[in-house]
Formats: C-alpha cells, structure tokens, sequence
C-alpha cells in the first residue's frame, strides 16, 4: 500500500496537477490556432499568390502510368503546408511568451507589494534585546 499511496500524493501536487491542465489548455488552444491559420491566414496569403497556402506543392516527380496501367502518383513537396505548421508555432509561441511575461510581472508586483518585515523570531529577538537594554 506504500506504493500506491506514495503515487497518489505524488499526483497530487500541485505542480503535476498545474502540468495537467496547461497541457489540457494549450492542446485546445492548438487547434484554436491551428483553425485559425487553416481557414483565414492561408486564404488570405492564397489571395495572394493565387491559391489557399495549404495547397502549395512542389512537384518532384509527375504522376504516370506503368505498363500494368496502374497510376503513380505523384511525389511533390508540401511546402504549403509546412509555412503554415511555421506560422501556428510562432502564433502559439508569441501567445506564450505574452502569457508568461505577464505571470512574471504580476510575481513581480507581489514581490513589491509584500514589505520584507521582519520574520517573527527576529521580532521576538529584536523585543527580547530591547527589553534587556532597559
């Protein structure tokens, strides 16, 4: 039973439990992303280029048929859809680094708020002495 208990207070903690659910979060927030990039930042940049960018290929070798008269497809690069994987990291990636700059300045903030007084031995200390003095 040691075991079992030990597991559960180790995912218990509050730092595994705060892992859980960022990764819950930021898999939702990928697809939020990824929805985004996929049905208005590739048409728009397709507008200009004259196709949606998820539909770009370079085509390193054209399809054919064999002599069986089976179709080869053909092989091609998706560049397309690799920019727009690029664009939906730097999005998560900038969204991040604003989340974590702003958990860093409210620590901040709490850090200066907080007057660094005195612990209560010290002032127990600081009475005790204060008291022998008289």
């Amino acid at each position: 039973m040691g075991f079992i208990k030990e597991f559960k207070e180790f995912a218990m903690k509050g730092s595994l439990v705060d892992i859980a659910v960022a990764f819950v979060m930021g898999a939702a927030f990928g697809k939020v992303v990824s929805s985004f990039t996929d049905g208005i930042v590739s048409p728009l940049i397709g507008l200009i280029g004259g196709a949606d960018l998820t539909q770009k290929v370079f085509e390193l070798k054209a399809a054919s048929v064999d002599a069986a008269g089976q179709v080869i497809p053909a092989v091609v690069l998706k560049w397309g859809e690799f920019v727009a994987a690029i664009i939906n990291f730097i999005i998560v990636a900038f969204v991040m680094f604003m989340v974590i700059k702003g958990i860093n300045r409210m620590k901040k903030k709490q850090e200066d708020a907080a007057p660094a007084g005195p612990s209560s031995t010290d002032a127990l200390l600081m009475e005790i002495r204060d008291s022998l003095k008289k």
